[in-house]
């Protein structure tokens, strides 16, 4: 078996590498760290690993506290690699600038700028006060991919929201009957199931409640479900619904005012926390969820609500799923409702796309906005 790369030296190994370490390490959290960001580091030693960790999740010691206790007495003269830029204040944990100046660190790189005010710049200017050698910026880009979620949260208070469908090659998401099952492949199916233990919401209408009863969790993926949240604006569910089950994953159903206080009654006494919100629409549904320290929210509407928080700008992010099959139709249904475009030139154009395959099915990503 061939030598580890992170257990032989790397003398002639640029920054870049041992970033790209780091953000491996940093992936371990995902779906578990939030309001936190996810976070990797590792400590470098004449070209030699000395320690690693990443955030495990929110109240537990960062990154750098964890490489720095596996690196020991190592980290004396050191490089300490790490994802985002170290705290520089007392949070629910002490700041992380402190306990790299105390292990001797010499020289830290950073992926990137904390987009959180308590921190932003601060603690790098703390190490470089302190004598280190500090150099920002190395994969920056993918760092911060890696915690849209947070960085969105920081700066509007809200949620990413992300638009999950899965269509056909002429744009159908279920036939004009409702039937839906399936439109992709298992490949496309474990994905989604991937994303959703990823995030830290999955939000959908009461159409989709009544028509697909869905569960909303991850159980193709070992890892955590999200809090499943439902916009009914008056109640008219169904009472045993999958997605009622709270053994599974905790639901939210948010309604409006005219909902029916009897059904309300019903779902409380299953463990369903019912909001009332007036009014009830996306941009208020994801200023609560954002409050709450929710960082990221996936769409898996249809088409009437997906363009409902579309027009609201609370879509920023899109993933289609696009299966090679044709059913035609006109009644058929489409992934995204009324927009009102009247010209081609009105059309939202994705940027940043990339695609990737699962099975015989296509995922294009891309985001909305500048």
């Amino acid at each position: 078996m061939a030598e580890s790369p992170l257990t032989k030296p790397q003398p002639m190994q640029p920054d870049a590498f041992w970033m790209g370490q780091a953000l491996e390490l940093a992936k371990k959290g995902w779906g578990h760290t939030s309001p936190n960001p996810m976070v990797g580091c590792v400590v470098v030693k004449n070209g030699f690993l000395v320690g690693q960790g990443y955030h495990p999740q929110a109240g537990e010691p960062h990154a750098e506290v964890f490489a720095l206790r596996e690196a020991e007495e190592n980290a004396q003269g050191a490089t300490l690699y790490v994802t985002l830029e170290p705290c520089n204040h007392h949070g629910r944990t002490p700041p992380c600038t402190e306990a790299i100046v105390q292990a001797g660190i010499s020289r830290v790189v950073g992926g990137m700028t904390d987009p959180n005010p308590k921190v932003q710049g601060i603690g790098y200017e703390h190490l470089r006060h302190a004598g280190l050698e500090v150099t920002v910026g190395i994969l920056e880009e993918a760092c911060t991919q890696l915690n849209e979620g947070f960085i969105h949260w920081v700066r509007t208070g809200r949620p990413l929201g992300i638009l999950k469908y899965a269509m056909t090659l002429d744009g159908k998401i279920a036939l004009a009957s409702g039937h839906s099952f399936w439109v992709t492949g298992p490949e496309s199916r474990t994905e989604v199931h991937r994303m959703r233990a990823g995030y830290d919401a999955v939000l959908v209408g009461g159409q989709t409640v009544r028509q697909d009863n869905p569960q909303l969790t991850c159980r193709l993926y070992p890892g955590r479900n999200p809090l499943r949240v439902v916009l009914s604006q008056k109640l008219d569910l169904p009472l045993n619904a999958q997605i009622w089950n709270q053994g599974e994953a905790p639901t939210v159903v948010f309604t409006g005012t005219e909902y029916a206080p009897e059904k309300a009654k019903a779902l409380e006494a299953m463990g369903v926390e019912i909001i009332r919100q007036n009014p009830l629409s996306p941009k208020t549904v994801m200023e609560t969820l954002g409050q709450r320290g929710l960082c990221s929210a996936l769409w898996e509407c249809g088409g009437t609500l997906a363009a409902e928080a579309i027009r609201e700008g609370q879509i920023q992010k899109v993933l289609a799923f696009i299966a090679p099959k044709i059913v035609g139709g006109l009644g058929s249904l489409g992934p995204v409702g009324e927009l009102s475009f009247q010209q081609m030139t009105e059309a939202l154009v994705l940027h940043d796309v990339r695609m990737q395959t699962f099975g015989s099915d296509f995922l294009v990503e891309g985001y909305l906005g500048d």
